[in-house]
């Protein structure tokens, strides 16, 4: 079988270019795939998509992507991680090329399921790459370089697609960002050319038992503590765009700046709390507990920033408010993955990483469209800013009191 090997890592000057590209990849996955966000004001008009329409197709995405995190996790563990990536990420590309070409629900939704499809690779295979490559002293670090591109993707994507659709309307968005993502597969295919040959022609371990691996408790514990942390995100990423262009009326500027701000800040958050993570462990901090507690107060301040925001009148609250959820998920991205890792081990890393994400990810097949279905029904955003708060401040007690010991679970059966 080809994957990752056991035997020597690899060196300093390529892992970190690996960890680099993995990060960009990252960053390119939430701009490709928060395009359509940005693009809603505009798009949902064209197309002449009514609001349980706009998330049912926002959903589409995570119909795929969600259940194929788990089987591609499954697949990082068996067969070469780095040509799997490469397949993943051109797969995208093309996807969010071609949507600047849909002319209605259909085929945004048909599109919408490719790019799912190409987008899972991204969680599972990254996580195993650094459960195999990374040393545990650098495990803040590495995680929060992904973090911290899951923050910038949308930030970027925000900055970049609100100065397109202001300047040439919302087809040019999804046009650029794609052609972009290709480009990555350049620089991919060099880097990580001699690890592919390891990979290929080095024996492994053999991989954990997946039936086995499913019988884990703390492997649901930590899915619902992932849904509980990806609904308020994905609530923001996709909705607050719209809500705040089409309900409060503000331009389309000012929803670039105040969305752009909020994702600054967490992309920021992630890099310092990654290395601050990593110089606190090198001293002797047991990393567990202290990751515990990063994820207990993330989530409360991502829960309370939410639910502020209903409430915030003008551009000053407005961008504190943000800035406080960027604060809350830049500390939960950066720790979510890393504790993952803890718990699965390098042999185990894509599988659980996999089954992880894939219940994360729930939140973004059920969010979206309860979120359109409030809308339409009851004419305010009121009642699913509450529900996207309530789920947050959930997860502060989920990870105090549910999530068990952090440490590498017994995989043996």
């Amino acid at each position: 079988m080809a994957t990752v090997a056991d035997g020597p890592r690899a060196s300093g000057t390529r892992l970190a270019w690996v960890v680099g590209l993995l990060g960009l990849s990252v960053l390119l996955n939430y701009v490709d795939r928060g395009a359509i966000g940005v693009a809603a004001p505009l798009m949902k008009q064209d197309l002449n998509l009514s609001a349980t329409g706009f998330g049912t197709a926002v959903s589409a995405f995570f119909w795929v992507y969600a259940p194929l995190c788990a089987f591609v996790g499954w697949l990082c563990d068996r067969f070469c991680v780095y040509r799997m990536f490469a397949f993943g990420i051109a797969l995208w590309a093309l996807a969010t090329l071609l949507t600047g070409w849909v002319g209605g629900i259909a085929s945004l939704i048909v599109l919408r399921l490719v790019l799912g499809l190409g987008e899972s690779i991204a969680f599972p295979g990254s996580s195993k790459i650094f459960a195999a490559e990374v040393p545990a002293a650098h495990r803040g670090t590495a995680n929060a370089v992904v973090a911290a591109a899951l923050a910038f993707g949308p930030a970027v994507g925000t900055l970049t697609g609100g100065m397109i659709l202001q300047a040439a309307g919302w087809r040019p968005i999804f046009w650029t960002f794609g052609a972009i993502t290709l480009l990555w597969l350049v620089p991919w295919q060099v880097t990580s050319a001699p690890l592919r040959a390891r990979s290929v022609a080095t024996p492994v371990t053999a991989p954990v038992n997946f039936a086995a691996l499913l019988k884990v408790p703390a492997l649901w514990q930590m899915g619902a503590a992932h849904f509980m942390s990806n609904y308020g995100f994905y609530f923001l990423l996709t909705w607050l765009p719209l809500y705040l262009v089409k309900t409060v009326g503000w331009s389309i500027p000012q929803m670039t700046l105040l969305t752009t701000l909020g994702f600054a800040v967490q992309g920021v958050t992630a890099l310092v709390s990654g290395r601050w993570s990593d110089r606190a462990v090198a001293m002797g901090a047991a990393e567990g507990p202290l990751r515990r507690r990063a994820m207990i107060w993330a989530q409360a301040l991502s829960g309370g920033a939410i639910a502020a925001l209903w409430f915030a009148d003008g551009l000053l609250q407005v961008g504190l408010c943000l800035v406080i959820a960027g604060i809350g998920s830049g500390l939960l991205a950066t720790n979510l993955y890393a504790v993952g890792q803890m718990f699965s081990g390098p042999r185990a890393a894509g599988s659980w990483i996999g089954v992880q994400n894939a219940c994360g990810n729930c939140a973004g097949i059920i969010g979206p469209v309860v979120t359109g279905v409030i809308v339409d029904r009851l004419g305010s955003y009121g009642w699913a800013f509450a529900l996207a708060a309530g789920v947050s401040l959930l997860g502060t007690v989920w990870w105090w009191k549910i999530v068990p010991e952090i440490r590498q679970a017994d995989l043996s059966a």
